[in-house]
């Protein structure tokens, strides 16, 4: 499995960001589609809904958050499938909207794609 790199989308894209993921399900405020870089724009890997609404980026929820996103994650077969074999010929960056580093989807989604590649 190649590099996986955890990347705010309001960082400056890079040429070494490699395949560009975001895997929010709302588009995130003040970037425009054009600046944004993307190669992808992923809302089917995103957390439900209802489970983004519910963890509310409530630092003291992130643990069940993570449990409940695994499960989310485990029915999403083909996308996470696809993002390993981005990231076994490539440095896949996931993007992300949240304002804090240390508890988001993407710290989540990485380290379920790293196990399973």
């Amino acid at each position: 499995m190649g590099k996986i790199k955890i990347k705010r989308i309001y960082e400056q894209s890079s040429a070494d960001d490699g395949y560009r993921v975001l895997v929010d399900r709302l588009w995130p405020r003040g970037v425009s589609k054009k600046d944004a870089n993307l190669d992808e724009w992923n809302k089917e890997i995103a957390p439900s809904t209802e489970l983004r609404k519910w963890f509310d980026h409530k630092e003291e929820r992130f643990d069940e958050f993570a449990c409940r996103y695994r499960e989310e994650l485990n029915e999403k077969e083909d996308s996470l499938n696809k993002l390993i074999e981005i990231s076994d010929n490539e440095i896949l960056s996931i993007l992300y909207a949240a304002r804090n580093a240390e508890i988001n989807q993407a710290i989540v989604l990485k380290e379920v794609l790293e196990k399973r590649g």
